[in-house]
């Protein structure tokens, strides 16, 4: 444990309320980013019906997901050295908290207006100028994690208090958006898909806080394994529970406590791996003498979007090559498919997202960045250089994108799990696959990945310290 002492060599305290506002800001983007990802693909399929044609919405509108994540490949780096080079007048990386999030929150709303008969040229703009102005909104705000403070005590806190709130959101989103739908809707609600998602907010809330003294107690490695091992139990269960008839409302008890099971899993793997994050920025420093945050980040996000749109595209395209029909094609759907009460779901979520980046603009301060000087050598083919020369980079960069695909794909099938009594046989199995096998298949790889990680604890306290008695040493011989 560094000592307050140590404050001036860029191991800074963070009070509970610079925690929280730093936390604000995921918090904004899980009701923008995270409500889009979870909702846009039934929204395209089910209510806009991409493309006109309802038998062939699901698997076009999926294609549309996947087929942008080409653009961040570009997109992407360009962000990240943009974000290193520059210092707007608002602050290094919190500037574009209001910069971008003001607009992010526009596009949000534009995203979810049916045009004509489900336009794929306005769905293809909207879509990929909302994930373009996301990336410029996330890569400074995951730059301002690792510029806050390099204690490993106070990022972890940092980041459990930013992963609670995210799970709050996520509560909001998941459990909250059926209701809110239902209620603009006329009163109609989805009872058992918004118990499915009230159960499985529960554990992010409830345990992310405890995860600290957890990986004092047993180790960072450890948490991920018996996260990992505990997820893949709750997948398996879903799967069984379903395939013997325990969906029904009379057995709802038994799916309702495999969720439970699942999302305790599944919220600690895919939540306390952001972690990692500055420790890799940390270890990029130490080996090249630049903090690239912008570019790391960049990295990370690239990685964490494609496994997001991979994992919200699986269950499209296997149920809808399985024969899945939507509901104008004669097929059922738990979310309603009235878009006026889908515009008046989104202006509340995208007011209320813009108001905690603004929340978030104020309580929080860069401290540690890069030197002006080494920031005007940054380029944008940094970002590959650093994935190819960095291992722990590479490491965590597989880890998000297997870990996000499995937590969209399951979250993205839901919409269609309860109420698949009216598909065929085949269009069933595929959808407990997305639920449940897929994901679960993907929480192995992740368990394989993460044992690569070779950043421990000692290793980065020993890293970070080395970097300040280098820059302390840099700054008496330019005082001389």
């Amino acid at each position: 444990m560094t000592e307050r002492g140590d404050e001036s060599k860029g191991f800074y305290k963070l009070s509970l309320m610079q925690r929280i506002g730093y936390g604000a800001g995921d918090m904004a983007q899980n009701f923008v980013f995270q409500a889009a990802s979870f909702l846009i693909p039934f929204f395209y399929s089910e209510v806009y019906i991409f493309g006109g044609d309802p038998g062939k919405s699901l698997v076009r509108s999926g294609t549309l997901l996947l087929v942008v994540r080409f653009i961040d490949v570009i997109w992407d780096p360009i962000v990240g050295a943009f974000v290193d080079k520059h210092n707007p007048r608002w602050g290094k990386y919190r500037s574009y908290l209001v910069l971008a999030g003001f607009p992010l929150c526009v596009l949000y709303v534009l995203c979810f207006i049916r045009v004509g008969n489900g336009s794929m040229i306005y769905a293809c703009i909207t879509y990929t100028l909302l994930q373009m102005c996301y990336t410029l909104t996330n890569v400074p705000y995951g730059a301002l994690n690792a510029s806050l403070t390099r204690d490993t005590d106070e990022i972890a806190k940092l980041t459990t208090t930013r992963m609670v709130m995210a799970n709050i959101a996520g509560f909001f989103v998941y459990t909250g958006a059926p209701i809110v739908l239902g209620l603009f809707d006329g009163g109609k609600l989805p009872w058992d898909l918004i118990g499915y998602n009230f159960i499985g907010s529960i554990p992010g809330i409830l345990f992310m806080p405890f995860i600290p003294y957890v990986h004092k107690a047993i180790g960072k490695k450890n948490v991920f394994y018996c996260a990992g091992v505990i997820g893949i139990i709750g997948f398996l269960m879903i799967y069984a529970f379903s395939k013997f008839g325990l969906v029904t409302n009379d057995r709802g008890w038994a799916m309702l406590l495999a969720n439970f099971v699942k999302s305790t899993g599944m919220s600690i793997s895919t939540g306390y791996m952001w972690v990692l994050v500055p420790e890799v920025i940390s270890y990029a420093e130490y080996t090249t003498g630049r903090r690239i945050a912008g570019i790391v980040n960049a990295l990370t996000g690239l990685f964490f979007k494609a496994g997001f749109a991979i994992g919200g595209v699986i269950p499209q395209w296997v149920a809808g090559f399985a024969g899945y029909k939507s509901a104008e094609g004669g097929g059922g759907s738990s979310l309603p498919h009235n878009s006026g009460a889908w515009i008046k779901f989104i202006l509340c979520y995208g007011t209320l997202g813009f108001l905690l980046f603004i929340y978030c603009f104020t309580q929080t301060k860069e401290r540690v960045v890069m030197d002006e000087k080494e920031a005007e050598n940054v380029k944008v083919s940094d970002l590959w250089v650093e994935f190819v020369r960095n291992g722990p980079l590479r490491v965590i960069a597989f880890y998000f994108i297997t870990g996000f695909c499995a937590m969209n794909c399951t979250n993205t099938a839901v919409s269609y799990f309860y109420d698949m009594a009216g598909q065929k046989p085949a269009a069933q199995e595929a959808v407990r696959w997305s639920i449940a096998l897929i994901p679960a298949i993907l929480f192995v790889i992740m368990i394989i990945i993460i044992a690569m990680y070779s950043l421990t604890d000692d290793k980065i306290e020993e890293i970070n310290k080395e970097i300040e008695r280098r820059n302390h040493k840099t700054d008496d011989a330019e005082l001389a």
